[in-house]
């Protein structure tokens, strides 16, 4: 069973920063890119970052202005999200996705920023 599991979200000022993570199981994490989305209330879901299977390949929404950074840890099966000098725009649910298994979702962490 496709399990993944988003944490480290919270209430943070703007300027500020956090780290998500997200841990995987059910299938082989290594083999596969993964990719954290967002979505703000009323909005679509949006792509933030992605990352190859082993870590070599990365990719930002233009958006970012290079303010995250995503990374993993294969040996723990776990993705991360490092977000520095955080907007009020950069609240949402925060969600990992593997590129493999694209039917399953987690229950997102929620970021929100805020003075």
């Amino acid at each position: 069973q496709v399990m993944l599991v988003e944490s480290g979200g919270g209430l943070v000022q703007p300027g500020g920063s956090l780290t998500l993570s997200c841990t995987a199981s059910g299938f082989t994490f290594s083999g596969s890119p993964m990719k954290w989305y967002r979505q703000a209330p009323g909005k679509e879901r949006e792509l933030v970052a992605t990352i190859s299977g082993n870590g070599g390949a990365i990719s930002y929404a233009n958006f970012l202005e290079a303010r995250f950074t995503i990374s993993r840890d294969n040996a723990k099966s776990t993705l991360y999200l490092q977000m520095n000098s955080l907007k009020p725009e950069d609240t949402a649910v925060y969600y990992c996705h593997a590129a493999i298994r694209p039917n399953y979702w987690g229950r997102g962490t929620q970021v929100t920023v805020s003075s």
